[in-house]
């Protein structure tokens, strides 16, 4: 891409950076960012990180399927179970389930793109961040550690720095769940590698055990269940 076009890139970057945080993260800005990076050397960098991981080339050249998930069978699944979990966590906070922009999965980077949308509260599930902005960030951090993946890259650091900036009594918080978010990270197998819909019987605690996530952050402030002020 010439110079120009890559001014015309970070300045669009600037712009939807700004309309998430002004709308407190709008999903159709998110997605506006997520598409603007799609080819981008940054994504090409991240392509070849997934790739390089055990079992990512084949399923990326395979085009493992997007989550298609059905919340009415998972909900039956046994107590702590990866998919009762899942689907309680969406009816819980009355999500869409399919809030994902419909994108082909022609290219590796629309696949990518695509399974990453798809499976992003399954990582809440798993890592235990909560859905509030700071658990937002802890979730988003893993992803951008573990393979660099562009949107999350810039949405984490603008939150830090937005938070920085105009929210200094939130920064403590923030920089908390990113800080721990950025360990799962380095302790953890890739959550983006993992193939949930083979597992969805499998406990949670299990799933943790498999992918070596040793402190999840259900009982930290910015986990999924806080434990109450002492």
């Amino acid at each position: 891409m010439s110079r120009f076009g890559e001014l015309l890139r970070a300045a669009n970057n600037l712009k939807l950076l700004a309309a998430i945080g002004r709308s407190g993260g709008d999903l159709g800005s998110v997605a506006d960012l997520v598409d603007n990076m799609l080819d981008t050397p940054q994504m090409e960098a991240c392509i070849g990180r997934f790739r390089g991981l055990p079992g990512g080339a084949e399923m990326m050249d395979g085009r493992y399927p997007p989550l298609q998930p059905d919340l009415d069978q998972l909900i039956q699944l046994p107590e702590g179970s990866l998919g009762r979990s899942y689907a309680q966590l969406i009816r819980q906070l009355n999500y869409d389930p399919e809030f994902f922009r419909p994108r082909s999965i022609e290219s590796q980077a629309l696949w990518l793109t695509q399974r990453i949308a798809t499976t992003h509260d399954i990582h809440h599930v798993v890592s235990g961040f909560g859905t509030a902005p700071e658990g937002e960030s802890g979730v988003l951090t893993i992803t951008a550690c573990q393979i660099g993946f562009p949107a999350y890259v810039l949405l984490t650091t603008a939150g830090q720095l937005a938070t920085f900036r105009f929210q200094t009594e939130r920064l403590p918080r923030l920089s908390a769940a990113v800080a721990h978010g950025m360990a799962m990270a380095r302790q953890a197998s890739c959550l983006a590698v993992a193939r949930w819909e083979q597992g969805w019987h499998s406990s949670v605690a299990d799933w943790r055990e498999e992918l070596g996530i040793l402190e999840p952050a259900d009982g930290e402030a910015h986990g999924l269940n806080p434990a109450e002020p002492g």
